[in-house]
Formats: C-alpha cells, structure tokens, sequence
C-alpha cells in the first residue's frame, strides 16, 4: 500500500455505538472506511451524518457469514454488548462472536491486514484480583446466563492468538471496560443509559444489589483514540491491552450523581442482583499508559453532561 493512499479500513459493527464514534474519527483522519453492520443493536441513524462522505460506505452484513472485500485494516467490533441484547438470543450470541472472529480473521489472513479485536473486561468475570491486569485469567462461569457473550469473547480472544501465532497475522486484542457516550442504546439496560433514561423521564431509578458494586466508566472519545492508537502502534503490541477508566465509583455514586446532574425527582429502588453480576470492575491500565501513551482524560461529570444532552435530544 502506497503511504500516499488513504488506508481501507473495515469495521464490523460500525454502526453500533462504540463503532460508530470509531467511522468517525477515521473518516475525519481520511481513511477510506467500510462500515458493516446487521442492525441488530446497531442502528442507520447512528452513521446517517457519514453516508455523504465520499470515504464512508455502509453494508448491511452479518459477521457470521465470510465477507470478501479488499482492507488495509479490520476493527471487529460486531457483538451485542449489553446483558439485555446478547441475553435475547445467546446461540447468536456466541456465534457472533466466534465464527465472527473467525470470519474477520480469514479475511486479515488473506489480505494481509492488522486486525483489532474488541474484546471486553468481561473476560475476567466477577473478578478475584483487583484491579485486574492484563495477566489476571478470569473468574467466568461457563454455564451461566452470561456466559454467551463472556466465553464467546475468551474463545475469540484465543483464535486471534492462534492466528497469530500459527499464521503470523498481526493482531491487537484490547479489553474494552464500560463506556458511555452519546449514541448508546436507550433501552440497552446498562447502568449509565438507565439512570439517565430513569431521570429524564422522571421514574423511580433502579440499584440492583445496595449499589455499593463499583464501576469504572470510560467517555467513548478516550475509548476509540485508545484503539486508534493500539492500531497504530507497532506489531508488538499484540495486548491483550485493558482500555477502560481507572476511577472508580459504585453504582450508588453514579445514581445520585445523574439524578443531581439532571435535576430529577427520581427516588432509588433497590432490586436484586443479577446472578453472576460482577462486584467490583476497574482496569489496570498501565500497559496502555506504558505502549501506546494512552489514558482517559474526559471526567466522569463532563462525559455525563455530553450523554444527558444527547438523550435528552432524543426523548
């Protein structure tokens, strides 16, 4: 590839919220970016700002079919995310994301091109060791509600290495911590979205457990230069790689912080915790400050002002 081409970049689910904000900056940078997605959680409208751009082109596709198009470069994100969407249908689930590793990874093979994995702290399950390093392998059951999307990305974490080693492809693997931002999923079930949800709409918001569990919440611009870096980094920097923010709050804190931000009149509800919900999740991100020169640098305060208002303009 001539340095003086812009670079084809292929991003598997880029329509969904974490992907979209990616076809974003890449499209921004001047790559020529292939956006695929089957509009399962991701939606049209997420991307409808880019379909005028002459380097943004958009395919409907499902990722546990093989795509043959020619790329320099492959983000896959492709996979429900949250516990309400990859619950729906875990056969789905899990196919997504192994025959989707596998496909995206033959395509790498065969074209040459870097492949980043979006992989999740999910991996390490309701973690014993904390915060969790990069070496730590996980407290997951296999058998669980979860386990869907959990051993679905373990599996796929494990082909990318093989392919790696057994193929020379050159992979990224990055464990994506919770993140939060405009353009996510009002009904996804996730904390940030809920409560903000729960607040505008003036209903009671719902703590499941007694919301001392805590949480770390990367704003999605820290989280795609994160990746964008990790692409660019040299071969070596296989990871697998934590990107995620390192402070941590419970899930009470959270609550009353959108309720106050918002100014809601919205009481707490305590519900019980969902079976193999973690307790405490924060990464240990000092490879990432080491590698690729990266952390978060958006408060959670600021982060939570941009997503208010972007919810607040679609109620």
């Amino acid at each position: 590839m001539s340095s003086l081409l812009a670079k084809k970049v292929l991003v598997t689910g880029g329509a969904g919220f974490i992907g979209s904000h990616l076809c974003e900056r890449l499209v921004a940078r001047g790559d020529d970016v292939l956006c695929v997605d089957n509009f399962f959680t991701g939606t049209k409208s997420n991307v409808a700002h880019l379909l005028d751009a002459k380097n943004f082109e958009l395919l409907r596709h499902d990722v546990t079919f093989p795509l043959y198009v020619e790329v320099d470069e492959i983000y896959n994100l492709a996979c429900p995310a949250s516990p309400v969407h990859y619950q729906y249908d875990p056969v789905q689930t899990t196919k997504t994301s192994v025959h989707g590793a596998i496909n995206a990874l033959g395509l790498a093979k065969r074209t040459g091109a870097k492949i980043l994995q979006s992989s999740t702290s999910e991996v390490y399950g309701d973690p014993e060791v904390h915060p969790q390093p990069e070496s730590y392998k996980g407290n997951v059951n296999p058998i669980g509600p979860r386990a869907c999307y959990d051993e679905g990305k373990r599996c796929a974490e494990t082909l990318f290495f093989d392919y790696h080693r057994q193929h020379n492809t050159p992979i990224r693997v990055c464990r994506i911590f919770n993140t939060y931002g405009p353009r996510m999923h009002p009904d996804d079930g996730r904390v940030v979205s809920n409560f903000i949800m729960q607040s505008l709409q003036g209903i009671p918001i719902t703590l499941y457990g007694d919301g001392s569990q805590t949480r770390s919440f990367c704003y999605v611009d820290d989280l795609v230069e994160g990746m964008m870096r990790m692409m660019d980094a040299d071969d070596t920097n296989t990871g697998p790689m934590n990107l995620g923010n390192p402070d941590e709050f419970t899930i009470r804190q959270l609550a009353e912080l959108v309720i106050e931000m918002t100014g809601a009149k919205s009481e707490i509800v305590l519900k019980p915790l969902p079976q193999d919900d973690p307790m405490q999740r924060c990464p240990d991100i000092s490879l990432a400050k080491l590698a690729i020169d990266w952390e978060p640098a958006i408060p959670l305060r600021d982060g939570l002002e941009r997503t208010i208002a972007y919810f607040k303009s679609i109620l």
